[in-house]
Formats: C-alpha cells, structure tokens, sequence
C-alpha cells in the first residue's frame, strides 16, 4: 500500500461517517498552532508579523487537547512556530494519541536531533546499542553525546518523550536542495540539519515526510531531483504545495525584506506551469494528497475551496477563514462553521469570490476537496481508491547520485546584503542581529545546532516583537542608506 493501512482506513471511516450523517461540514485535519515562537524567519511565511503582538503566548496544553476533540479531525498537524519550542510537546504527542488522532509535528528540523536524543537516554537498553553505534558511525550523534545517552540520570530516564509510533510523522520543511532551502530559510546550515535529523529519524525507526512549498523562482527540476534523494533516504511521503500571496506574507516581504511579493510568489497559471508534473511525481514519489488535487494543480481541472475542513486553532483561537487568511478569530469551531459565510471565498469556475484568493491553490484550501468529492467526476473515487491502496514508489536506488549539497547561501541570503552593510559599520563587531534571539528558542538550540550556524545567532524573527522589528528596520535602512551612498 502506499499508505499504511490503519491511517487511511482511519480517515476513509471518518468520511464515510458523516457522509451517511449528511453533515454539511466537518474537520478532517486540524492545524494545531501552540505557539508562533520560531527560531527561523523563512521568506513566505507571514506567522511572524502576523501574530508580532502574541509571540510570547502559548496555547494551554489542555485548551489544545480540548480543540482537537471539539472539531473531531482524526489527524492533526502540530505547526506554529517550531512546535518542537512548545514546552509541552511530548504532553501534547501524547494527548493525541490517547485520542486515537494521526499526528504531524510539522517542524524545520533544528531540534529533532536533541528531542530523538532525549528519546534514546529515556528508553535505553542494550539492545539500542547498534543503533547508537550505526549513529556514531554516520555522524548523527557524537561520541559525548553516545555516553550520555548511555549514563543517563533519573532524571533523564523518567523524561516525558516523542517515541517512534505508527500513527505519528516527523513533517519537516524542506523547500529543495542546500542551496534553495538555505536561502529561503534565510538560515545558512539548515539543510544539513535537517537531512542529519532524517537519516537519524529512519534509523530509530520513525515515520519522516516532508513539506515543500513551491515558489516563482523555484526550479521544478531540482524539486524532482530533491523527491530522488529523498526516496533514497526512505523518507515516508511528501506533501507539495505552492506558495501563493496571501496578505499577511506579502506585508512580512514588502516590510521586513524590501521585496516585491510578485517576484516571489506564484500566480494561478504559474502554479499550473509549476505543476505540469505532478502527476508524473505522485507516481514515482510518495505524495500525500489525492490524484484529483494533483490534476487540479496540473490545470486539469477545478475545484471548490473547503478550507473549513482544515480548520486552525492557535493563541487567539478559531482562525477564520482559512490557514493562510484571517477575518477573525473566534471561540468554537461550532460558532466558526456557523457565523463565517463560506459562500463569500474561493474560487469558483475561475472567478474568485474573494480576490485574495484569485491565486490560491494551496492544499490546506483544495486538498480535502478531492478526497470530498466536491466538483465531483465521474470515476474520481476509484481514482482515489487506486492511489491510496495500489502499491507503494519503490525506493529511489540512486538518490545517492543526487548533487544534494549544493553549497550553503554564504553571503546571498535574503537579508545578506543588509547584514553586510551592519558588519562592515561595526568593524567584526557583533549586531543586535547577531546577538539576537529568543530565550525560549534558545535554550532548546543544540550545542551542535549553534556550531552549524556561527554567522545568524539565536534567530532573527523571535522574542520580543518590538525589539525585533527595529532591529529588522536597522538592517533594512543599512540597505538604503548604502545604496545612497
């Protein structure tokens, strides 16, 4: 199968349920923001400026758990922010599972490494030996570190931690090769990282996948390319979507990086032409979403946002309209469905109701709409039978010919130029920038993580919302101000 069994008979049970009930709307993903505390600034992702006010704030562990079992969705997707920063991750994990939920810990892979090291000292055996060995070997974990696995203290053993489980997926971001991804995470070292936290998630035996977003300047051929390497690396499945302008990314771009959001993001056409070869991938790579999402992508066809069943739950609650939109926010799920008028977004035979969402074809609006059947074709269900149930991609045998590394964006990140202009005024001093960081994040940062990363600091884009955009103001008038001269 190319998914295992008890995840999808899990969520075809869920529709099947309330589509003999004839509920008009229901959940099938919930997308659980704890926190939007992250140790990354990445381009396109507007979390940042969007919540600039509650960076600080946290979503109570019982108030998540109550959101997923008020919207009913069988699968969660733990976002944010880095969830891995929320305190209470392995209580939350938990919670889920004693729910009975398929759970997603959606993260950019910088504190996977310490969370699976947590997970080894608490659990030790003699029998774990070979794979802290086949760790060493590889480089995934130091031979310090292999010994405090290895005389771990009470407290360590009796360490609340995220195991290995069927019903549970490492998600990480990854938006194409070194260089690419680097560059979008305006991180350099990130895409090392997060390639160790995989090969050291396969090896204990986690289920891993992956989350790519598509941009303008993306190039398909290196996503194609980056889909072989990780089907080498026996990476579970992959979810793919593109970037679109939604208002809270184009302010961060326009603001914080001087941007035109036009040169970044995809239009609908471009979105098409981007994802001429979905098809083709879905075949030869595991690519979670249905085989009518995929056409709908590839221009074949349309369909009808339903954004309600991929509801978010975050700091300030219900977020209303969608993931990417915000008209409100409000208590219940209940009183979301009923008060919001679904009827005003979308796109609709390729007029929008809306013109925010002229652009949009992102999964969290279209994906559940083909496993729902809206715009229903003939022979659609088969078609989602078929790719649910036929057999698995085999492995991609030469992903190890994949140039993955393809050099960190030393001195060509997006915010490069400004940092330049600080550096050479300071005279090898260290900035506020460099200096930066939240404390939060910070204490979760690995010794490892840091010696990867000399040249960024703690994380620009987290703690205080206040300090952080003048130091961001900084830079960019350093951009201007260098121009001038």
């Amino acid at each position: 199968m190319r998914f295992p069994l008890a995840l999808t008979t899990k969520i075809a049970s869920h529709i099947i349920k309330h589509k003999v009930l004839r509920t008009p709307k229901f959940a099938m993903v919930l997308q659980l923001e704890p926190l939007h505390t992250c140790n990354l600034t990445c381009t396109g992702c507007g979390r940042i400026r969007e919540y600039s006010t509650s960076l600080k704030d946290m979503v109570p562990l019982d108030q998540c758990l109550a959101a997923a079992v008020e919207c009913e969705a069988p699968m969660v997707s733990i976002c944010g922010g880095e969830p891995l920063i929320y305190p209470h991750i392995e209580a939350l994990v938990d919670g889920l599972r004693e729910q009975g939920r398929i759970i997603y810990i959606c993260t950019n892979g910088m504190f996977m490494r310490k969370k699976m090291r947590e997970y080894m000292a608490a659990n030790w055996t003699a029998a774990m030996e070979r794979y802290l060995g086949q760790l060493v070997t590889e480089d995934l974990v130091s031979e310090k570190e292999a010994q405090q696995i290895r005389n771990a203290d009470g407290a360590a053993r009796e360490k609340a931690t995220i195991r290995p489980s069927r019903w549970m997926y490492w998600n990480v971001h990854v938006d194409g090769l070194e260089y690419t991804h680097d560059l979008i995470v305006e991180r350099e070292g990130v895409f090392k990282e997060c390639i160790a936290a995989i090969r050291m998630a396969k090896i204990l035996g986690f289920q891993v996948a992956t989350n790519t977003t598509v941009y303008k300047e993306t190039d398909v051929k290196e996503l194609e390319e980056m889909f072989k390497y990780l089907s080498w690396l026996n990476v579970d499945g992959h979810t793919i979507s593109p970037g679109y302008d939604y208002d809270a990314a184009k302010k961060d771009m326009v603001k914080r990086l001087g941007k035109d959001p036009k040169a970044f993001f995809l239009t609908r056409e471009m979105t098409r032409d981007k994802f001429k070869d979905i098809e083709r991938w879905g075949k030869a790579f595991t690519i979670f979403g249905t085989p009518v999402y995929q056409e709908f992508l590839a221009g074949k066809r349309e369909l009808t946002c339903t954004a309600w069943a991929i509801p978010t739950y975050n700091v300030r609650g219900w977020k209303a309209p969608c993931y990417l939109m915000t008209d409100g926010h409000y208590p219940s799920y209940g009183e979301m469905l009923s008060k919001v008028n679904w009827e005003k977004y979308g796109v609709v035979d390729g007029v929008a109701r809306d013109p925010r969402c002229e652009n949009c074809m992102v999964h969290c609006g279209y994906d559940p709409s083909g496993a729902l059947g809206t715009n229903y074709q003939r022979g659609d269900n088969w078609k989602n039978m078929k790719y649910n149930f036929g057999a698995r991609p085999k492995r991609y045998t030469h992903g190890n010919e994949v140039k993955a590394f393809t050099g960190v964006s030393i001195g060509k990140g997006h915010l490069a130029e400004a940092k330049a202009a600080v550096n050479q005024e300071l005279g090898g001093r260290k900035s506020a920038y460099a200096r930066g960081g939240n404390a939060l994040a910070t204490e979760h940062m690995t010794h490892e993580t840091h010696a990867e990363m000399p040249s960024t600091g703690g994380g620009c884009g987290t703690g205080n919302s206040d300090r952080d955009t003048s130091q961001r103001e900084e830079l960019l008038e350093k951009i201007s101000s260098t121009r001038r001269l």
